[in-house]
């Protein structure tokens, strides 16, 4: 598709200018401050910023077997709404993706609706048992990434094997870092202990991993510095974690920290030490979350939140944002996303960073409403979201 994008702040991880792109068979043609091409679409952006769209590295869209949560196509519709046009999702559906058929059928789905892109994350061990690999070589052709999400892998062995065959395939380990023994009693030590295991298995085994919702500073500490000396590793962290902390009670699973962890990690965006942004889009029914499930709905304002919290408040660049919610998720999925620069795919976000917002979640395009951040001011208001040139959203639909 064809379309040129006119009068625009234009800004991504490298780039803060005011002038127009053009997009020529789905593709970033010509950046410039005045592009003349007649025939084509034109959209005049004047007072309006456009940025790469968002790719998320952490969402639950719950096909197969939860549906009534979520299913790809709302899930896909709400990452649209939210400027997403890349979303990895977790394998804890049911059955789970450990298998060649459960994984098809999301790709197929996802192909067939031509709404995102959608990467499908397969389970580290089978069915989510905590033991079982050898459905590994069922799937490894059909993902990047294999994680337990929802989890964690207890064993310490069975994750060193799994590490060393995701190695041998150039798989991803994503890591969800819960030990179990301490879920009960302690959630923050259960958090710490897994991720410092989990850092020593990959650094013996040379494998690639990367750290899922992270939310306690001394996890963030001990993977930033482990970084320093063992490149293969990454983390994220999530829109929830950053915009509030535990002075309101609402489940969610890593748990809102306490506030002293939340300005940790703020500081570390600012520097530049966390890699990527994860919604963690964990949408439930009403029934669902009443009886105690963990998660926070919350991919249509991830930006919103971020953008808030971060670039009115703390005064962190937008160029900073746009790099660990583009540039980077794009880079870790290997996806020639994320970046305003001829040659990359002409997935783009209009933004309008001025216009306030009342979060409201019964307004929400995803089947889930759980959110606790209702009657919140927000700025950053998507107006429209492109992908491969073609405009999927635009907020008057």
């Amino acid at each position: 598709m064809n379309i040129l994008i006119k009068n625009v702040k234009l800004v991504d991880y490298n780039l803060n200018f005011k002038g127009d792109i053009l997009i020529k068979e789905g593709i970033i043609s010509k950046i410039d401050e005045n592009i003349k091409e007649k025939g084509i679409k034109t959209i005049d952006g004047k007072g309006k910023t456009l940025m790469p769209s968002f790719v998320d590295t952490h969402a639950h869209f719950r096909e197969p077997g939860y549906e009534y949560k979520e299913d790809i196509e709302t899930g896909s519709k709400a990452a649209l709404k939210g400027g997403y046009t890349g979303v990895l999702l977790m394998g804890n559906t049911n059955p789970p993706a450990s298998s060649k058929k459960v994984i098809e059928h999301v790709l197929d789905k996802s192909r067939k609706l031509d709404l995102i892109d959608i990467y499908q994350a397969g389970t580290i061990t089978e069915n989510l048992d905590g033991q079982t690999l050898s459905h590994l070589d069922e799937i490894n052709d059909l993902v990047g990434v294999i994680t337990d999400d929802g989890k964690g892998v207890k064993s310490s062995k069975v994750l060193y094997d799994a590490m060393i065959y995701a190695k041998e395939k150039e798989l991803l380990i994503m890591s969800h870092t819960e030990d179990p023994d301490f879920t009960d009693s302690d959630m923050r030590l259960a958090e710490d202990m897994m991720t410092y295991r989990d850092i020593e298995l990959a650094k013996i085994t040379g494998a690639k991993i990367h750290f899922a919702h992270v939310s306690t500073k001394e996890a963030a500490d001990r993977i930033i510095k482990e970084k320093k000396s063992y490149p293969n590793i990454s983390f994220e962290v999530t829109p929830h974690h950053i915009f509030s902390y535990d002075k309101i009670d609402y489940r969610v699973n890593p748990p809102l920290r306490k506030k002293e962890d939340r300005n940790y990690l703020i500081e570390c965006i600012r520097k530049g030490e966390v890699d990527c942004i994860g919604t963690d889009h964990a949408p439930h029914s009403k029934k669902d979350k009443e009886m105690g499930a963990p998660g926070i709905s919350g991919i249509e304002v991830a930006f919103q939140l971020l953008y808030t919290k971060l670039v009115k408040e703390e005064n962190i660049p937008l160029e900073r944002l746009s790099q660990i919610m583009s540039k980077n998720t794009a880079d870790l999925l290997g996806i020639k996303k994320g970046r305003l620069e001829v040659g990359y795919q002409g997935d783009l976000v209009l933004i309008d960073e001025d216009r306030e917002e009342i979060l409201n979640p019964d307004t929400f395009v995803s089947k889930g409403k759980n959110n606790p951040f209702k009657g919140e001011k927000l700025y950053g208001k998507i107006i429209s979201t492109i992908r491969k040139g073609k405009i999927m959203y635009w907020e008057e639909n």
